[in-house]
């Protein structure tokens, strides 16, 4: 079976006001950054209220990404992680079925 490429893929999504707001305080919630921050092994991180549905991978989005997000894939101050299916559930998020949220390293020093 031949790999198709896509040419164009919307990965333009809304997110109700209350649902949002739910995904946002399990993001924030002290439990799940010190999950990251344990991954990471660093010491303080934040959230930067940015969302992304990942893409399929095409000439464009070479990195599953929207092209505008790639900046915070190359960049070491920054980590992306998947939002985890129990999250998406507890925020009553089934569409899009995925998302990545980004954080940012904070430095204490």
């Amino acid at each position: 079976m031949p790999l198709k490429i896509v040419q164009n893929f919307d990965s333009s999504f809304t997110l109700e006001a209350q649902a949002q707001e739910t995904l946002f305080n399990l993001l924030t919630s002290e439990a799940f950054l010190n999950q990251i921050r344990q991954q990471l092994q660093c010491e303080q991180i934040k959230f930067t209220e940015l969302l992304f549905q990942p893409v399929p991978y095409s000439l464009s989005t070479t990195k599953g990404m929207p092209a505008e997000f790639e900046k915070y894939h190359e960049s070491d101050e920054y980590t992306i992680i998947n939002v985890p299916p129990n999250l998406m559930f507890s925020a009553k998020i089934f569409k899009p079925s995925r998302l990545c949220a980004i954080y940012q390293k904070v430095d204490k020093g």
